[in-house]
């Protein structure tokens, strides 16, 4: 029986970032430390965690690959670094041939471009060897786009990785656990049918709220970053 307490157990993306961030004041002013959001309902997170810890703000984008029958279902995950994370249970069980998986990688490489243009001008993610980062989303659900992202970053060479989320499933947690130094969730549950279950608020992202998040952010910080440089 699922537990009715679960539902709301947050007020919108905001009061989950709030409540992260007091979990990870230990990385206050850290130095060699930044936040990287998933687009685009863990840059909302994201951007709370940021203005608490004084930290930089940056997207990391990953897109899902969805299948053929059910674009809600992830086949795998695509990091705009090029990484690829397959499902190959669900690209077996659904028959998806490769044609229909290079198309599906097409369309999402042809997505992330697009963001990467209206989210970052264009701009390459900063180099990330040696840094402490804490990778952000609104909560996991099947795992795919985060899996994605957290390899592209072990790609990276970076120093420390650190997993935040407000919620997620505790099977997915186990897996993340094996391939991050530390992780941060709020809450864990077995009744997992979406994430928007756990939220009171959950309104649909546009790019407009990604970039104002990424943008404030800059502009707050700007002295202290330039202090650090």
């Amino acid at each position: 029986m699922r537990v009715s307490s679960e539902f709301g157990l947050f007020k919108d993306r905001h009061d989950a970032g709030t409540q992260l961030a007091q979990r990870l004041l230990h990385y206050r002013e850290a130095t060699d430390t930044i936040v990287i959001a998933l687009p685009r309902g863990g840059v909302v997170v994201g951007y709370d965690i940021s203005l608490t810890l004084r930290l930089p703000l940056d997207i990391l984008i990953t897109r899902k690959l969805g299948t053929p029958v059910n674009p809600e279902l992830a086949m795998g995950a695509l990091a705009e670094t090029g990484y690829q994370h397959l499902n190959e249970d669900v690209i077996r069980g659904y028959g998806v041939s490769k044609d229909q998986l290079d198309e599906e990688i097409l369309r999402q490489k042809l997505e992330i471009d697009r963001r990467i243009q209206r989210y970052r001008e264009g701009r390459r993610l900063p180099p990330l060897k040696g840094q402490t980062v804490i990778l952000v989303d609104d909560g996991i659900a099947t795992g795919a786009t985060f899996f994605a992202s957290l390899r592209a970053l072990l790609t990276a060479e970076t120093a420390k990785i650190v997993a935040a989320v407000p919620v997620a499933p505790p099977r997915v947690l186990a897996e993340v656990k094996s391939l991050v130094d530390e992780i941060v969730v709020l809450h864990q549950s077995e009744w997992f049918f979406g994430i928007g279950q756990f939220y009171e608020q959950f309104p649909q992202v546009e790019d407009d709220e990604v970039i104002d998040c990424v943008k404030t952010v800059r502009e707050t910080l700007m002295p202290q970053t330039e202090n650090r440089t």
